[in-house]
């Protein structure tokens, strides 16, 4: 189904109510937008809670590694 949005002149727009439900989409979660050869695809990136982020870092290797793997959601 499609939905349709009108960019505001401050270059903001609105997530249909549908695709909100649909994809869980809250206040605080980010909208990774990517450029693509065919159009734009975007993609909701859900906020981390504790329970996500726990394992993530190890106590050795490279700090800037550990947090870089991290914001990328992998292990």
């Amino acid at each position: 189904m499609l939905s349709e949005t009108v960019i505001s002149k401050g270059y903001q727009t609105v997530i249909p109510a549908r695709i909100r439900k649909a994809h869980n989409i809250m206040p605080g979660d980010v909208l990774d937008w990517i450029d693509s050869e065919t159009g734009i695809i975007v993609q909701p990136r859900k906020k981390r809670t504790l329970d996500d982020i726990i394992g993530l870092v190890k106590a050795e290797g490279d700090a800037v590694e550990s947090k870089k793997r991290a914001q990328k959601g992998l292990k």
